[in-house]
This record gives C-alpha cells, structure tokens and sequence, in this order.
C-alpha cells in the first residue's frame, strides 16, 4: 500500500513540469503577437524618425547656406553703402553747383534786362537825333542814312560817324556798346541755361540711382531674411515633431522591454536544462555552415544584435542548441523571426527567415531544422540574421560560436 502511494506521488510530481510545460505556449502565443507587434511599431516608428532626421539635415544645411549667401550679402551691401555715401556726396555737390548757376543766371537775367533799357534808351536818343539832323536840310547826310542797309549797317558807316557832332558820335557808341554786350550776354545766358540743365539733369540721374540701389538692398536683404526664417520654422517643426516620434519609440520599448523580461521568467518555468554560461562554444553549433558578413555591434547609428550569414535562400536553419520556441512570428524588421530558449536565461533567435519548420510552444533539438533561410523584413539578400539574447538582452554571438 505505501509502495503504491509513494509511486502516485511519483506520477503527480512527474507531471508537475509537463503542466508547467503545456501552460507556456498557451501563455507565450500572446506574449509573441505582443512582441511582434510592439516590434512593428517600434520599426515603423524608427523609420519616422529617421525621415524627420533625414529632412532636419536638409533643412539646417539650407539654412547654413542661406546664412552664407547672407554674409556674402553684407560684404556687396557695404560696397554699395560706400557707393550710396559717394553718390550722395556727388549729389550734394550737384545741388550746390546748382544754386551757384542759378544765381548767376539770375545775376545775368537782371543785367541784361538792364542793357536792353539801356539800349533802348540809347536808341530813342539817336533816333531824335536823326530826325534833327534830317530836318537841318544837311542833303549829304540824309543820302548817307537812306543808303545804309539798316540801323546796324549805318552805325559801323565811316562818312555817317564823320558827319555827326561828339555828342552824336557818344550816344552812337552808347548804343553799339550795349547791343554788343546785350549779344555777349545773350549768349552766356544761353550757356548758363544749357549748364543749369545739364547739372539738373545729372542730380536726377544720380537721385534715381541713389533709390535704385536702396530699393536692391532692402529687397535682397528682405528675400534672404525671409527664406531663412521660413527654413527655420520648418526645421522647429520637424524637430519637436521628430521629438515627439522618439518619445513614442522610447514608450514602446520600454513595453517591450516589460515583455521580454516576462519571457524570461517564462523561460525559468519551462524547468529547460540549465548551466553556466560559458564563452567560446558553449555547447552550441552553427545554425547554418557559412561566414560572418556583418558582425555584432553598432552599424547604421544604431546597435546590430547578431550577426550575419549569408546563405541561399531556402537553406535549412538548425536549431544551435536544443529548447523550446518562445516566439515566432512576423516581427518589424525581422521579417520572419523565432527565438528558442535554452534554459539559463539564454536564448538563440534566427531571422529574415522565408519560412518555419516548428511552431511557437515546440521543443527542439540541437540541429533540428526550425526553418529556412530567406530576405524577409530589412534586408538586403538572402542571410540568416543570428543573435544570442540573456534575459531578453542581445549579446554578441561569437562567444558561442
């Protein structure tokens, strides 16, 4: 009787680990969807980021090459400011040059108005004179005056001048003298009107350069002020945008992360075979024969959590060491992804598979074939991406290869 109940107790202890065993796909199945998709998210979300860092460098290097067109700017802008102050230098010289015609030609104005009276005066005296002289019966002189061809020629004739008295001949030269002068300042006149235009004329050309060039100034200077402000702006939005994506990636890892520490303590209650783990081979083998493309370690400006090996696509994934799948699915970047646990804490995962040969909850043997090598997810050509993970946390593979 007590040797039939100590086995009974036997049988209900034996089957305590297969319980536990069979409860941890159940448990593990949605664990792995939670995972997976997290994983999707997260990558997803990465790829946000990275666009949003990708446009931040466009935009600081526009806004940097603004910022020198800008400079090279300032330089012709103080060349055309030194250029403004001569101008208006120029022009203030003009206008002064200006007011000195214009009062010389005011000058000029009021003394030939003086000379024409003058002149007239000087006429209306002669002409009395002549009539006197005609009415003196003097027959030779009235000859000398109807032969004259007009005033003019009469004055410049020798016998007329003879002819008359000292009187006649002073009011004679009065009168020459101020038709000459009269003639004289005509034509100055005539050349101080002709200055005075060219000089205003000059001031306006020099007036409406003068505008042009500020009105340049303030135009470029306003474009370039302008793009750089909107360079800035867009690049202020991309970055708290771009911000607000990474504290999203931080929120999901830390999920993930909840996750994987959970597998973990899954991986304990699986009552897997368990040991130290060693460095060097570690009592693994290579999942696939090949070598490494692409080593563990930071690649990309981020961390690469295995290692590469490139294989034909369709070649058979072994497992490195005997355990149990944990997880398998389609995760993010991996493409097609399983990890099996080993006991210990440790586990192996493959990815980037084109397909599966086990299924999550499964046990596996060391070299058991658990799928096939492919190029699903990120990649760039058939491998098998290989990691060896403790407690969730990926360390470099090749101490256990």
């Amino acid at each position: 009787m007590a040797r039939s109940m100590r086995f009974r107790v036997f049988l209900a202890v034996a089957a305590i680990p297969l319980l536990l065993w069979g409860m941890l796909p159940l448990v593990s199945s949605g664990q792995t969807a939670s995972v997976a998709s997290l994983q999707s998210k997260i990558e997803a979300q990465r790829k946000k980021a990275e666009a949003k860092k990708a446009r931040e460098r466009v935009l600081t290097s526009d806004i940097q090459a603004v910022s020198r067109r800008i400079n090279n700017l300032q330089d012709d802008i103080t060349v055309l400011q030194s250029r403004q102050i001569r101008i208006q230098a120029d022009l203030d010289a003009k206008r002064r040059e200006l007011a000195r015609v214009q009062e010389q030609l005011r000058q000029e104005r009021l003394r030939l108005a003086r000379l024409r009276a003058r002149l007239a005066e000087a006429r209306r005296a002669l002409s009395l004179r002549m009539v006197e002289l005609y009415k003196a019966d003097r027959p030779d002189m009235v000859t000398v005056i109807l032969e004259a061809d007009g005033f003019a020629d009469l004055l410049e004739r020798t016998e007329f001048m003879q002819r008359v008295s000292d009187q006649d001949a002073r009011i004679i030269t009065r009168v020459r003298d101020a038709k000459a002068d009269a003639t004289d300042t005509e034509a100055r006149l005539d050349n101080l009107e002709r200055r005075q235009q060219r000089v205003a004329g000059q001031i306006l050309k020099r007036r409406d350069e003068v505008a042009k060039i500020k009105g340049a100034l303030v135009d470029r200077r306003n474009g370039f002020a302008s793009v750089r402000a909107q360079r800035s702006q867009v690049l202020g939005k991309v970055r708290t945008s771009r911000k607000e994506i990474e504290g999203h990636i931080d929120g999901l890892v830390a999920e993930q992360a909840k996750i994987q520490a959970r597998l973990a303590g899954l991986t304990g209650v699986a009552n897997l075979p368990s040991g130290p783990v060693r460095p060097g081979a570690g009592g693994f083998i290579w999942p696939v024969n090949g070598s490494i493309s692409s080593p563990f370690g930071p690649r990309w400006g981020r961390l690469h959590a295995g290692v590469d090996i490139p294989a034909p696509t369709g070649t058979p994934i072994r497992a490195a060491k005997a355990g149990k799948v944990v997880l398998l699915g389609w995760t993010g970047g991996y493409g097609n992804y399983t990890c099996v646990a080993h006991g210990g804490g440790i586990s192996t995962c493959y990815a980037h598979q084109s397909s599966y040969a086990t299924s999550n909850g499964a046990s596996v043997s060391q070299g058991q074939v658990i799928g096939a090598v492919g190029n699903t997810g990120n990649s760039f050509g058939a491998h098998l991406h290989f990691e060896v993970r403790i407690n969730g946390a990926p360390v470099n593979p090749a101490g256990y290869l």
